[in-house]
């Protein structure tokens, strides 16, 4: 059995964000945060969502969450700072509450200093 803690990352799709905005930035550092939980040995995954209409978000968040037991479920800022979002961020909050309850709740400054956020709440590597 796999004992490296697994971590849940909620956030948005770059590429589905409307607006003119370039996405790319946003894709590296998400590219660059996975990378970190890799190199630390933490198995992460990502629930990223689009703001373009073709997601049942609360649908693909709680299949997400019911895909493994997560030690820790990381929401990106792209949710959480948007007053837009508002609501989203208070759905998504409620769903991890509901169906990963044992999970601690971490939130990154950006999309590369995710691992950071989850490593606050994951239990010490063994040595």
């Amino acid at each position: 059995m796999d004992s490296k803690p697994r971590v849940l990352v909620i956030g948005l799709d770059p590429y589905r964000v409307p607006g003119p905005w370039d996405p790319e930035p946003v894709a590296t550092g998400i590219q660059a945060g996975m990378a970190d939980f890799a190199a630390h040995g933490v198995g992460a995954e990502t629930c990223l969502v689009g703001l373009d209409g073709r997601d049942d978000i609360e649908a693909v968040v709680t299949a997400a969450l019911a895909a493994h037991p997560w030690e820790c479920v990381v929401v990106g800022g792209g949710i959480r700072r948007s007053e837009e979002q508002s609501g989203l961020f208070e759905t998504i909050i409620n769903l991890i509450r509901r169906h990963a309850p044992d999970a601690a709740i971490a939130f990154n400054h950006t999309p590369d200093d995710t691992y950071h956020a989850a490593a606050r709440w994951l239990p010490a590597p063994e040595r």
